[in-house]
């Protein structure tokens, strides 16, 4: 990756941070998947994947997350809006 790739993707990082009960869980990762940019998930120093069912299961749900993700998609930040703190 060149050095102009890399600042394209920084400077397309977008975060939110939400609230996700264990019942919304399939349908974020339903709405994460229609996107075609990477999407992480984290709290303190634990990253999953957001388009992974199991990988965001396994997190502490009762926490804030802060969702980062590196492109645009309208109805993807309209529903992170729905979710937001």
């Amino acid at each position: 990756m060149t050095q102009e790739m890399m600042n394209k993707v920084v400077t397309n990082k977008n975060e939110k941070i939400i609230k996700l009960a264990p019942s919304e869980v399939k349908n974020f990762v339903k709405m994460a998947s229609k996107c075609d940019f990477d999407i992480d998930v984290s709290y303190d120093h634990v990253y999953v994947d957001g388009k992974s069912i199991l990988g965001i299961l396994g997190l502490d749900l009762s926490r804030n997350l802060t969702i980062s993700y590196y492109g645009t998609n309208e109805e993807f930040s309209a529903y992170l809006d729905s979710l937001a703190v």
